[in-house]
């Protein structure tokens, strides 16, 4: 595949390293690659081989990772890491940041992480679950991994949805201390599931010395973890955020999923809810035909009204849709603002009540305007604001 390598490995018991390489920028880059995988087979314990590298075009951090798993595949290096050399941590993800948008890429296909921040997703999704064939569960583990020690996403909060339990446990010995944002945790069914990946999170952070926060995001995918959402929400300090994936919610009630999502009423519901109870953000699931861009704008609004604060995307052309699905209209903005100064001026004068001219604004009508001001300041749509009081 374009941006990849292909790895063939023979162990040796003498000779050195032998190098066969297939690339079509090998005049220009052949030596350097010939280089760097003498130095990862050196780094994981390996000093004679043969080794075959057909190269599409492979970033280093996409060749030490595929070196790696082909070193594994063959038994050998298991206890070693050749890990690329890692660039700065981007500035901590806050628990209620902006997630209208989580752009979800194949988690083995590197052509895609390459320039994800340039889309300006409000997050982007390394996926390891359902877009990864279960044969190469260890070769994209390894490839996220180096991805979140070399790639630069931009902007975009870093998750990564592990694997269904108990296999996404062995996704978080690689990943986690490589200091993920965010670890989307799917067929969240009970409250212990997600305390076991809280604990194990735990258990590695310590081991590896890791200070910054990794927030989870269960993904409700079924009756049952429908059933325990606010469970489920609350079970860790670490859960930011919790959503809902309505392909396999449908197929769990053998029914089939619509446009109009009538069947997932209910459920979508049901999550909203429940995340508001638990002081958690809402996050819808994704929209599936990319084709239909009025639909997904249909959709994304209704979601809003109905209280998520984002949704997932499956392609690039979607989040600029999804932004502006999520945003209050010009007129929403306008009225909020004028009741934040309304209520800003009777805070300034010692007033228990507001007013706007002759109309007297009741205490939870200034509490939403307070909350869509301060989400739109989150967007840019503001340019500076200075909210006095609590959104929350």
């Amino acid at each position: 595949m374009r941006s990849d390598v292909h790895v063939g490995l023979e162990q040796r018991s003498s000779g050195g390293i032998e190098i066969s390489l297939q690339s079509r920028v090998a005049l220009y880059y052949g030596d350097a690659i010939r280089q760097q995988a003498r130095d990862v087979l050196h780094k994981l314990g390996i000093e004679h081989a043969f080794v075959e590298l057909t190269d599409e075009g492979a970033l280093p951090f996409v060749i030490a990772a595929r070196i790696e798993a082909a070193v594994r595949r063959a038994g050998l290096g298991q206890s070693k890491s050749a890990l690329p050399e890692a660039l700065p941590l981007p500035a901590v993800s806050a628990r209620d940041r902006l997630r209208r948008s989580r752009l979800y890429l194949p988690g083995n296909e590197p052509k895609y992480f390459i320039n994800a921040g340039l889309h300006a997703p409000d997050a982007v999704i390394l996926d390891l679950e359902d877009s990864v064939h279960f044969a190469e569960k260890d070769t994209a583990r390894l490839l996220v991994r180096n991805a979140l020690r070399a790639v630069d996403f931009g902007t975009a909060e870093r998750m990564v949805r592990i694997n269904q339990l108990p296999l996404g446990l062995q996704d978080l010995e690689e990943i986690v201390p490589q200091s993920p944002d965010l670890i989307l945790v799917p067929k969240t069914e009970t409250a212990e599931q997600v305390k076991e990946v809280d604990t194990a999170i735990a258990a590695i952070g310590k081991k590896t010395g890791l200070t910054r926060p990794i927030w989870m995001m269960p993904i409700l995918e079924s009756a049952l973890g429908i059933e325990n959402a606010f469970a489920i929400a609350t079970a860790s300090d670490r859960v930011a955020a919790v959503t809902i994936g309505l392909e396999d919610y449908t197929a769990d009630l053998g029914v089939v999923k619509t446009p109009g999502g009538s069947e997932s009423l209910y459920a979508r519901q049901r999550v909203v809810n429940a995340a508001h109870a638990a002081h958690v953000q809402a996050i819808d699931s994704v929209f599936s035909d990319v084709a239909d861009a009025d639909g997904l704008l249909r959709w994304g609004q209704a979601s809003r009204a109905m209280g998520f604060e984002g949704m997932g995307c499956l392609h690039p052309i979607q989040i600029e849709i999804i932004h502006r699905a999520f945003a209050p209209s010009a007129q929403e903005l306008e009225k909020a603002q004028a009741i934040v100064a309304a209520y800003e001026d009777a805070q300034a004068r010692g007033l228990g009540v507001v007013s706007l001219g002759s109309r007297m604004i009741d205490a939870p009508v200034v509490q939403r305007a307070l909350k869509l001001v301060a989400r739109a300041r989150q967007m840019g749509m503001v340019a500076d604001l200075s909210i006095k009081g609590d959104p929350s």
